[in-house]
C-alpha cells in the first residue's frame, strides 16, 4: 500500500458535511489513510444532483470527491438517526460539519453539546463566512468568496471569477492543516478543539505579497503587476493558428533565453520597463501571432524559457508529464480518479478504492454507495 496511506491509520473521521470543501477535506484525510464515515441525509448529499454522472449512472462530482469513504445515510432529526450518530461519535477522532451557523446547535450536536462527551474530539465548522461576524448567516459560493476578498477585482476586464474554485477547494486544505496540527496537539495533551474555518476567509493569506504592497502601491489594478497582465514576460499570447501560449519568463536568465530563441536581443534589456508594458506587449503579441502553435514548440521546447503552450484538460491529462506522475488515475470500475500529488519513497498513489480493500475491519456503519 502507497506510505502515505498509513500516515493517519487509526484515525476515525465523521463527515456530516456537502457539496465541495468539506467532503473534500475528509478525503484527503482518507489519502492519509483515516477511516472517513461520510453521513448524508435520506435522499443524499446535494452534490450527486449536480454535474454529469459516468455511463453506469454514477454521479461523477460526488464520486470523485467521495471514493474510500463509507457513506452512512442517517435522518439526523429521528431518533433513530441521533442514536447511530451518538455510537459513532463515541469511537471519532474528528468531526467535519459544514452546515450554516446555528443549525448543529440546534439538532444538539453544537461543539459545545459534543465536547462536554467527548473531549477528545477535534470539531472543524466549515462555513461560508465563519461562525461569528456580520455575514455570519449569508449565502454564497467561490465567486462570492472572491469578490469578497478583493482577488475578483485585478483578474481581468470585467472581473472573472475562476474554474477550480479557489476558496472552496483552498478551505477544504486549510481545514486539513488544522485538523492534522489538533491531532498533533491533541496527542500531547490529550485535548480536542474546535476550529472555525470560513470559506470566505481563505482568500486573504493566499495574497500575502498583495496585502504586503498594500501601504507601498495601493489596491492592485488588472494589469498593473506581473501577476495580473501588466508584464510582458508574464502573459497569455496568441497563436496564428487560434491557440494560445504562456510566457512566464519572470528571473532575467529564463527571459534572456527566451529572446536568444525568439531571435530578439533588443527585447533583453527591456525585462525591467515599468508596469504595464504596454508597448512590449504589443511587440510580443505580434510576434507570436506570426507563429503556429506547433512553431512555438518547435522554437522554444527546447529552451529554458518558461514557454508553454496552453493546453484543454483532455489534452493536459494525456500528457507525458501527467501519464508519468500518476495523479490522474483508473480506478477498477472505470471510473476516474484525481490523486494525492506526491509520492513517497518514488511510489505512486494508489487508486481510492484499492484503500478500503485491504481486510481490515472497517468502522461499523450501515453503507450506501457513493
Amino acid at each position: 500500500m502507497f506510505r502515505l496511506n498509513h500516515c493517519l491509520r487509526g484515525v476515525r473521521v465523521l463527515d456530516l458535511s456537502s457539496y465541495l470543501p468539506g467532503p473534500f477535506a475528509s478525503q484527503v484525510l482518507a489519502d492519509f489513510g483515516a477511516q472517513v464515515v461520510k453521513i448524508e441525509p435520506p435522499q443524499g448529499d446535494g452534490m450527486r444532483l449536480l454535474g454529469p454522472r459516468d455511463a453506469d449512472g454514477t454521479p461523477a462530482f460526488h464520486a470523485a470527491l467521495n471514493a474510500g469513504k463509507t457513506i452512512c445515510r442517517l435522518d439526523l432529526k429521528s431518533d433513530a438517526g441521533r442514536r447511530r450518530l451518538d455510537a459513532l461519535l463515541v469511537e471519532a477522532d474528528v468531526l467535519i460539519e459544514g452546515f450554516r451557523p446555528g443549525v448543529m446547535g440546534r439538532l444538539g450536536l453544537g461543539w459545545n453539546d459534543l465536547c462536554a462527551v467527548h473531549p477528545r474530539l477535534i470539531y472543524c465548522s466549515l462555513s461560508g463566512y465563519g461562525l461569528a461576524g456580520p455575514a455570519e448567516q449569508r449565502a454564497g459560493h467561490d465567486a462570492n468568496y472572491l469578490a469578497m476578498a478583493g482577488v475578483l477585482h485585478r483578474n481581468g476586464r470585467p472581473p472573472r471569477f475562476f474554474d477550480p474554485p479557489i476558496a472552496d477547494m483552498t478551505s477544504g486544505l486549510y481545514a486539513v492543516i488544522a485538523i492534522l496540527g489538533a491531532l498533533e496537539a491533541r496527542r500531547r495533551d490529550g485535548r480536542g478543539c474546535h476550529i472555525d474555518l470560513g470559506i470566505a476567509d481563505v482568500a486573504m493569506p493566499l495574497q500575502s505579497f498583495q496585502i504586503a504592497a498594500l501601504g507601498c502601491t495601493g489596491s492592485p489594478q488588472p494589469e498593473t503587476t506581473y501577476l495580473n497582465g501588466g508584464a510582458a514576460y508574464y502573459r497569455v499570447y496568441g497563436t496564428k493558428d487560434g491557440r494560445h501560449v504562456v510566457l512566464g519568463a519572470v528571473e532575467r536568465k529564463f527571459w534572456q533565453a527566451f529572446c536568444r530563441a525568439a531571435q530578439r536581443p533588443d527585447w533583453v534589456a527591456r525585462h525591467g520597463e515599468p508596469i504595464p508594458q504596454t508597448e512590449l506587449m504589443g511587440e510580443i503579441g505580434r510576434f507570436f501571432a506570426d507563429l503556429t502553435a506547433a512553431e512555438c514548440d518547435a522554437r522554444f521546447a527546447a529552451e529554458d524559457c518558461c514557454v508553454t503552450l496552453v493546453l484543454d484538460l483532455a489534452e493536459a491529462v494525456a500528457t507525458p508529464h501527467h501519464r508519468e506522475r500518476g495523479i490522474v488515475r483508473r480506478d477498477g470500475q472505470g471510473h476516474t480518479q484525481v490523486l494525492f500529488p506526491a509520492r513517497v519513497d518514488g511510489e505512486a498513489p494508489t487508486p481510492r478504492q484499492d484503500l478500503t480493500e485491504t481486510g481490515e475491519a472497517r468502522w461499523a456503519c450501515e453503507t450506501s454507495p457513493a
